[in-house]
């Protein structure tokens, strides 16, 4: 699956390891670049959903549209589908077998 950034400071955080590490701290570091390497790995978002312990899932209310994986607790990382038009099931939902692109948004504890 090809990854994207939404603003060039996270593409750095999420690409300089010690950047990462400062600021993340040591194991929610190597959480984010197991989740990144894993999400360059799969062609689609549903092969994402299927890996043990990423919990990767569709968020609702004001993070409606945005997607989540585990990192350390409480952290996770946010991102949506890089799609236009945005890849929709039959019944209106996303269709997690055609996404193949995604835009990282942010990493926070949004609980």
């Amino acid at each position: 699956m090809e990854i994207v950034f939404a603003a060039r400071k996270l593409q750095k955080l999420c690409s300089e390891k010690k950047k990462m590490v400062k600021e993340l701290g040591a194991e929610c570091a190597a959480k984010l670049q197991q989740r990144l390497s894993e999400m360059a790995a799969v062609e689609t978002l549903e092969d994402l959903r299927t890996l043990p312990g990423a919990r990767c899932h569709e968020l609702t209310a004001d993070r409606q549209g945005q997607l989540a994986a585990d990192l350390k607790y409480p952290q996770r990382l946010i991102f949506v589908p890089d799609h236009d038009p945005l890849p929709v099931k039959p019944d209106g939902g996303l269709d997690w077998h055609e996404v193949k692109r995604v835009r990282i948004v942010e990493i926070v504890d949004y609980h």
